[in-house]
């Protein structure tokens, strides 16, 4: 069954390379950028602003070779992909929660941003902490790995 996603906007940052953008948005939460949603989707913005934090759902459209068992940035141990967030997936779709510091019209001010310049857009949702917050979770194996520089080399 063919599937078919249209953008309905472009994320702007600054990071124009894969080895500028940071592994998360929460390891630079000083990163801005702006959200463009095109016109004729502008009119679904309505009430985003009564959020803080908004969930964009983009394209990996420069994510390399796909792997299903790989290392990450965050650990030499190679990881089944579906245990990771690495950009290189079956599917090329990728999620980040940046914070909403304002909305101008049909386009969003955010912070915390790890995606890069020019990425095509295909959701977002707003980031609700009753539905979206576990507290109870695990975070497997990502209990025991720290931020770091990404590694040299690997995608």
């Amino acid at each position: 069954m063919p599937v078919r996603l249209n953008p309905i906007g472009v994320i702007y940052s600054p990071y124009d390379t894969k080895e500028k953008a940071p592994i998360q948005g929460v390891f630079q939460p000083q990163g801005k950028g702006q959200i463009e949603i095109f016109h004729e989707y502008a009119e679904g913005l309505k009430d985003i602003e009564t959020f803080s934090h908004v969930i964009l759902l983009y394209l990996f459209d420069r994510a390399g070779e796909i792997k299903l068992v790989r290392q990450t940035f965050l650990d030499d141990t190679p990881h089944g992909l579906f245990a990771t967030r690495h950009p290189c997936r079956p599917n090329s779709i990728g999620l980040t929660i940046v914070k909403l510091l304002k909305r101008e019209k049909n386009i969003l001010h955010v912070a915390g941003i790890d995606v890069l310049d020019q990425t095509p857009l295909i959701d977002i949702k707003p980031y609700i902490t009753i539905f979206d917050c576990y507290p109870e979770a695990d975070d497997g194996w990502v209990n025991h790995a720290e931020e770091r520089p990404k590694p040299a080399g690997r995608e």
